[in-house]
């Protein structure tokens, strides 16, 4: 591929964002994952980046942009747009430093970031909340940001914001004890794969650097295949610290010089990752988080006996999403099921479904019913978990047999929506 881009971060600017930081961001721990390598049969370490005081890695990018800022600038006050990790790293440089700032963030941001972002920011910033999407809070911050002549400070796409997030790469480099032949990085807006992978081909150029995307926001992906930096009409929010519509111009190309691979990871399967590193591992961690473990399975057996990295971005997840996860990690397990069922309107169908239709080890988990005198038959939505996905064609079968069938909702997605 061509390489477009006149900016590469140098390692001498890295390792002065490296003391930029110190005292503000966390060195968090570079440590093996028994769960994993044991899974993989590898050396699975885990760089800790849910550990930072903000609970991402957007610290380091934030306060590095902000601190470079020149004294007329920084009494202008910033601005800036985020779906919740930059928001709390730019408010924690902002109180740090005295700075004003305003930040702007799209409306369904989960109210556990918004809080994150008023405790990091205290006086010195005012939050508002813009739009359905990050893009839709970026152009509304841009616009408020030229009315103003405040400064701009970019989630991603920003030379400073990329040196900072590639102290990352500085940190796994010299914590780690052995040859990394594997790097697994969570890919949003590309700001923290640009700086990671342009350190690592520096230090370590036989690492293979892997970009991990969310299936529903392949924004990278699609860029890479196009070869040009292209925005998607629509996106999947769920995994939000990772759904951007469009990725920076200026990490875009980096990434086409220096990442290996690129990969999309289905929501549901990050879903699982999420409960099974809490279950597990008693790890919590946000979707975003959750993506380069997610990937492992791709790579089973690229990685097998290697020395493998994965970057956990972040951990602001709000308890509140917990049903949804679950939700969508059983659906993507195929254990979770919608169907309309059409009972006979007769004493007894209720307990003729339970007793005889469903199976030993299936759980009714929804169950929506209105009677309507005028038919034979009213129908019911019900959900169903199973305790594998082996059961759901004899579950279907004994529905048919018996006259309860009416239809299966998770392949028909305008009906879906309205129940997951």
């Amino acid at each position: 591929m061509n390489v477009t881009t006149n900016y590469i971060p140098k390692l001498e600017q890295v390792k002065e964002a490296a003391e930029t930081l110190k005292g503000v961001a966390v060195l968090t721990p570079l440590g093996e994952s028994l769960t994993y390598s044991r899974v993989f049969d590898a050396n699975i370490l885990l760089k800790r980046e849910d550990l930072q005081i903000v609970r991402s890695y957007k610290i380091r990018g934030a306060y590095n942009k902000i601190r470079s800022l020149s004294d007329q600038e920084k009494a202008r006050g910033i601005v800036c747009a985020s779906a919740g990790n930059h928001a709390q790293g730019v408010a924690m440089s902002c109180n740090r430093l005295g700075i004003k700032g305003t930040i702007y963030m799209p409306v369904p941001t989960p109210k556990q970031k918004i809080s994150q972002v008023k405790m990091f920011g205290g006086d010195q910033i005012e939050i508002v909340l813009e739009g359905d999407t990050f893009d839709d809070s970026n152009k509304a911050a841009i616009t408020e940001c030229k009315r103003l002549g405040k400064t701009f400070v970019h989630p991603f796409d920003d030379e400073k914001v990329i040196e900072g997030q590639a102290t990352v790469g500085l940190e796994i480099l010299e914590q780690a004890e052995v040859p990394i032949d594997y790097l697994f990085v969570p890919v949003g807006g590309g700001g923290l794969a640009s700086g990671v992978s342009s350190v690592f081909r520096v230090l370590s150029p036989e690492t293979k650097i892997i970009g991990v995307e969310p299936q529903g926001a392949p924004s990278m992906s699609t860029s890479l295949q196009h070869n040009k930096n292209t925005e998607l009409g629509e996106i999947e929010k769920f995994v939000d610290g990772a759904a951007v519509q469009r990725v920076g111009d200026k990490t875009f190309d980096i990434c086409k010089q220096f990442l290996d691979d690129m990969i999309t990871v289905p929501e549901g399967k990050v879903c699982q990752t999420i409960l099974d590193l809490y279950n597990r591992d008693a790890i919590v961690v946000e979707p975003a988080g959750a993506l380069t473990i997610s990937a492992l399975d791709q790579y089973r057996d690229e990685i097998k006996g290697k020395n493998v990295v994965c970057v956990v971005s972040g951990s602001n997840n709000d308890i509140t999403r917990t049903a949804e996860i679950k939700e969508r990690a059983l659906l993507y397990a195929n254990l979770k099921h919608y169907f309309i069922v059409r009972f006979p309107q007769r004493a007894g169908a209720l307990k003729e479904f339970v007793a005889e239709i469903l199976g030993p080890n299936d759980d009714i988990t929804h169950f929506q019913y209105t009677k309507k005198h005028s038919r034979e038959n009213a129908p019911a939505v019900v959900g169903i978990e199973l305790k594998s996905e082996k059961d759901l064609l004899p579950l279907i079968e004994r529905m048919k047999a018996r006259h309860f069938y009416g239809d299966y909702l998770n392949n028909k997605p305008d009906l879906f929506q309205f129940l997951v």
